[in-house]
């Protein structure tokens, strides 16, 4: 980016525009508040708040390269190419604007008008709450033509803010150190974490180089996406067929706001939405999703009933029926967003939506008539939806349970636990009758039910509600969970704290598991995300030894049990011989579980239901648009794409049972 560039309309961005509203004590005390948790998700949210502090320079026009780098000694190094934060004397603090931009939280450009017109920064905590929370932060500016540095520790001060030397560029270097006496799971980055939200800024800011450096294994990435969140709708719909591949796009200014939405139709029959404001990804939706949903209805509705696919007097499509198979992403762009807390998660502006809809009605309409075909396609899918709604409704109003722990109609596979109270109970999701009825004999019936399943249950990803309600085996599963489903869905009758898929450890085990993920990922994703489903971990091997019994859950594992044994022979004057295999030499012999049927109810229950030996893993979803992308690369419609998955990983999987 030229010199010219930056300075125009730059010139002005100094100490003037950097408003400072109170002090920095609060963050270390209660650093939850500020960064959401001092978890993983609190470690990471420190590089997200620096860097978006150089993506919005990116979106003003004065940057075009954001880079981070990941340091053996366990810093992160945020760079960017921006106007450099402004080092003169504050006009209020009598300190360089630098430092008091890094250590008084509520100071930044992010609140006056000359400062930024839009930013993902809401609050103006961001880099003081990253220097608050680190040992040490080496902050580097590149202006007014020398390098200026300045170091802290645990947000004070440590050195005076020194010019060094003559440069002609500009931009900002910030490395910090995490206190590991706050971030007490670990202090080390992740490295997958950091070319995801990379990622997501690049196809959300056209134009910018993202680019990720880890030192500690020597991997890099970049990303540059000329076509912005066009893009991003192409790369969310990988594995999908889509219904035409022409991408809808449009990009307006309503008054102070600009509005970006790409959004493409698929053959599945899940939508994915994404919503943003000032690239900051809000989980929660907010105004801008509203106003996109109601627009969208109103705009297919009206074209159905205007080519006759809807009859005048037969009910509109609903919501749900017109974004089935939607992937769509919404970058709204607003000098003054108002988002629920630090993490941002919802966008409260009333006044977006009507950006949004406006946008909305107006460009899709035209769309739509000049792209009929595309436009039939999208009513005739809602159609469809609408037909298979009508007749789930039936199904789904049957499995409705009353209360959380009361009610008829459970199914009578389900062997059901005496307990009432939800916060005890599990729930075993057993695969096949007969460890179904070792797991019933050896479970404590107080707290622990047993549903058996029988066979592999229906790919949901494949199916609409209808067909999905009409497998029995799925109708168990989700009456058993007091749940219901769709818009009747409520977690407040979940019945059980914990719901436990316990399959066979080998091929068609995990095939049943990832059945299973399927259908809580696209129908109960709030059981999924309350931390509720686990996946037990039956052991692999028996090893017996006289009256010693170990069990094994890894090959591993069963190599340290058996080295064990021998060292423990030898240990009482056990001759060895050499020449023998290891198993003899431990005077062992072992069994390999090919399913948990194999497994009587006494080693069942010990091994892997009993809480205080059994090891459960719990499921959770990290990064929602690469569990979707996964679903869909491993259960959709697209053989090559899951053919090809599976042979670039074939050579990680060891002892395949076929």
């Amino acid at each position: 980016m030229s010199a010219e560039k930056k300075a125009a309309g730059g010139h002005n961005y100094d100490a003037s525009q950097i408003q400072v509203l109170e002090g920095l004590d609060p963050v270390r005390k209660r650093p939850g508040m500020y960064i959401g948790s001092t978890g993983y998700d609190g470690l990471h949210h420190l590089i997200k708040e620096l860097a978006d502090n150089g993506i919005d320079e990116v979106i003003a026009g004065y940057a075009n390269e954001v880079s981070i780098t990941l340091h053996a000694n366990g810093s992160a190094t945020i760079t960017d190419n921006g106007r450099g934060i402004p080092v003169d004397i504050h006009p209020k603090t009598k300190k360089n604007t630098l430092e008091t931009v890094l250590t008084t939280l509520h100071a930044g450009g992010k609140f006056g008008s000359g400062g930024y017109k839009v930013s993902s920064g809401l609050h103006g905590v961001g880099s003081s709450v990253v220097n608050a929370l680190s040992t040490r932060m080496i902050a580097q500016v590149k202006r007014d033509g020398f390098v200026w540095t300045q170091e802290y520790a645990a947000g004070v001060p440590t050195t005076k803010l020194i010019k060094g030397e003559a440069t002609n560029d500009t931009g900002t270097i910030i490395t910090f150190y995490p206190d590991e006496t706050i971030f007490k799971d670990g202090i080390e980055f992740d490295y997958q974490w950091v070319v995801n939200y990379l990622r997501h800024q690049a196809y959300l800011t056209k134009g910018v180089k993202a680019s990720v450096t880890d030192e500690r294994s020597g991997e890099s990435y970049g990303f540059y996406f000329e076509g912005g969140i066009e893009s991003y709708v192409r790369h969310l719909n990988a594995g999908k067929e889509a219904l035409d591949e022409e991408i809808f796009y449009v990009e307006k200014q309503v008054e102070d706001g600009v509005v970006e939405i790409a959004l493409q139709y698929t053959d599945a029959f899940s939508e994915t939405v994404m919503a943003f404001a000032n690239n900051v990804y809000n989980l929660d939706g907010g105004s801008h999703l509203t106003g996109f949903r109601t627009a969208l209805t109103r705009v297919v509705n009206d074209y159905a009933h205007k080519s006759g696919l809807l009859k005048e007097k037969e009910e509109n499509l609903t919501g749900e029926d017109c974004r089935e198979g939607l992937t769509a992403v919404i970058l709204v762009k607003i000098p003054d967003p108002q988002f629920e807390g630090q993490t941002k998660n919802k966008l409260g502006n009333p006044e977006v939506r009507g950006y949004v809809e406006t946008v909305m009605n107006e460009w899709l309409a035209y769309y739509f008539e000049e792209h009929p075909a595309i436009a039939r396609k999208i009513v005739n899918k809602g159609l469809l939806a609408a037909r298979a709604r009508r007749a789930a409704r039936a199904a789904r109003d049957n499995i409705i349970r009353k209360g959380a722990l009361e009610g008829a109609s459970l199914p009578g596979k389900l062997a059901d636990c005496a307990t009432k109270d939800r916060s005890q109970a599990e729930l075993f999701i057993v695969e096949g009758q007969s460890a179904g009825g070792s797991a019933k004999d050896g479970r404590n019936s107080y707290y622990q039910a047993i549903l058996p399943l029988r066979g592999k249950v229906l790919n949901v990803e494949r199916a609409r509600l209808d067909k999905m309600l009409a497998n029995q085996e799925i109708l168990n599963l989700i009456k058993a969970l007091g749940v219901g489903i769709e818009e009747q869905f409520s977690l407040d009758g979940l019945r059980y704290e914990r719901i436990v898929i316990m399959t066979d450890a080998d091929v068609d085990g995990s095939h049943i598991t990832t059945l299973l993920m399927t259908l809580f990922f696209r129908h109960l994703r709030p059981v999924l995300d309350g931390g509720h489903v686990y996946v037990a971990q039956p052991p692999l091997f028996a090893i017996t030894a006289g009256k010693q019994k170990h069990y094994a859950y890894s090959d591993e594992e069963r190599d340290e049990i058996i080295e064990k044994m021998i060292a423990d022979r030898k240990a009482k004057g056990t001759k060895i011989d050499k020449d023998e295999d290891r198993i003899k030499q431990a005077g062992a012999a072992i069994q390999r579980y090919k399913g948990l049927g194999e497994m009587d109810a006494e080693q069942l229950w010990e091994t892997t239901m009993d809480p205080s030996n059994r090891g459960l893993v719990q499921v959770r979803v990290e990064d929602a648009e690469k569990a979707d992308g996964i679903f869909s690369k491993l259960m959709g419609t697209e053989v090559e794409m899951r053919k090809n998955f599976i042979q670039s990983r074939a050579k990680f999987v060891k002892d395949l049972d076929i």
